[in-house]
């Protein structure tokens, strides 16, 4: 358990990721069903795990640690020699660029697990993706506290519902519990602060349509959505009292890697004067990198621009195609916020103003990497 906070359970109904009491396998949510289905995926080896992490079965930077850790739990459980141990790291590290905390997890796992004799190695793997789980849980318990003092001082200040706007999906279904952007907003629910979310539909996998809308409506959270391109007119409006994004990957000097889209949000909150947040959990902060132009930004098919899914007339999921059959498309997933536009980062040990404060926030670390 970490030392930074204590697990709350997420008091949800929905799990994004459960491992069965004993079970050596984990159940996650089949994320490209929703809102439409939900569907449960066992993930029950290796390949597996890497199959449904590339194909974003589920996804999300803290989820996908997690799921990484367990796959290299499952890899184990069928040979835990050496060689398996570095080629079940190679795949599953190998499914997406971008989160740091896919390589953080399977990092961790394997470095508890290297010194052991090879009998020893899976269920210390097991122990050590149970513990990477239940922390996320907790870490984003603690995250949301603090971003529920935030919230709580800018809704003293009107006589109106709070207007929080997100991006993407940095919800419970991102993480093994709360979400991290969303946990402020969850944990101001629970506490009574009338909230409203604008949900921004997230092009081009729509993240935000099918999953954000979704989890604000298992929780009763009242919330509209709206296309991406109307961010900076509802901020110019003065319809918009708070911007919280989650993150990917964020480097040492503050700039933040998040999903496309993000920046532009980031550009029409400082100009328009809203504060604009970074929920971050810490194992998403890259100490070893210097900066946010140095991050890879994944490239991924440009048939999730040119195509869309959805619901037919007849209930039936349906995929249609957007553009021209001859249609170039070029579809970056993440882009990078430079630190200078970002009003704080909300961690689990408090709220920084800036890259100097998030370093001695988390100094044993940061100077560990330097």
């Amino acid at each position: 358990m970490t030392n930074d906070a204590h697990a709350v359970p997420d008091p949800a109904l929905y799990r994004a990721l459960v491992r069965p009491a004993g079970a050596r396998f984990v159940n996650v949510i089949d994320q490209r069903a929703l809102p439409h289905a939900v569907r449960m995926v066992r993930i029950g080896d290796a390949a597996t795990a890497a199959v449904a992490i590339r194909d974003m079965v589920v996804r999300g930077a803290p989820l996908i640690g997690a799921v990484g850790a367990y796959g290299l739990a499952l890899a184990l459980d069928a040979d835990a020699s050496d060689d398996a141990l570095a080629h079940a790291h190679s795949l599953l590290d190998a499914t997406r660029p971008t989160a740091v905390n896919l390589r953080w997890a399977l990092d961790r796992v394997r470095h508890r697990v290297g010194p052991l004799a090879a009998s020893e190695r899976a269920n210390a793997a097991w122990r050590e993706a149970d513990a990477i789980h239940d922390e996320d849980v907790a870490i984003n318990a603690a995250l949301g506290r603090h971003g529920l003092s935030l919230l709580l001082d800018l809704a003293s200040r009107r006589e109106r519902p709070l207007n929080v706007m997100t991006h993407c999906n940095a919800g419970a279904l991102a993480t093994c519990g709360y979400g991290t952007a969303t946990a402020p907003i969850f944990l101001a629910q629970a506490a009574g602060i009338p909230v409203h979310v604008w949900v921004s539909e997230t092009r081009p996998r729509m993240q935000g349509a099918h999953l954000t809308a979704w989890e604000m409506a298992q929780r009763g959270i009242p919330h509209t959505l709206v296309v991406d391109s109307a961010s900076g007119l509802l901020m110019r409006r003065g319809e918009v009292d708070v911007v919280i994004v989650g993150a990917d990957r964020v480097a040492r000097n503050g700039d933040v890697c998040n999903k496309i889209g993000t920046y532009d949000k980031a550009l029409a909150a400082r100009d328009n004067a809203v504060p604009f947040y970074v929920a971050l959990p810490s194992p998403t902060i890259d100490w070893a990198m210097p900066a946010g132009d140095a991050i890879p930004i994944e490239a991924r098919s440009a048939d999730e621009v040119l195509r869309v899914r959805g619901r037919g007339e007849r209930g039936e999921i349906i995929d249609v195609g957007i553009a021209a059959a001859d249609t170039r498309a070029l579809n970056f997933a993440f882009d990078v916020t430079p630190q200078r536009l970002v009003t704080g980062y909300v961690t689990e040990r408090g709220v920084a103003a800036d890259a100097h404060a998030l370093r001695a926030l988390f100094e044993e670390r940061s100077d560990a990497a330097a």
